[in-house]
């Protein structure tokens, strides 16, 4: 999300996908969810943010 660059994010891609790789089956499950529940968060914060940008450009 905080990539600079498409080359940035493909090597953020990997990083996560070789972190996920390395870890024991039980593992996997937890990470799914923790991840999921960043990236939610995440999400909620951007759409917070785009709605009060976007809110702020109707008044002008």
């Amino acid at each position: 999300m905080n990539a600079a660059t498409d080359e940035e994010r493909a090597a953020i891609n990997q990083e996560l996908k070789d972190l996920y790789a390395s870890l024991p089956d039980d593992q996997k499950d937890v990470f799914n969810t923790e991840l999921q529940s960043f990236l939610a968060k995440e999400m909620g914060r951007l759409k917070s943010s785009y709605e009060s940008i976007k809110g702020t450009d109707t008044d002008n």
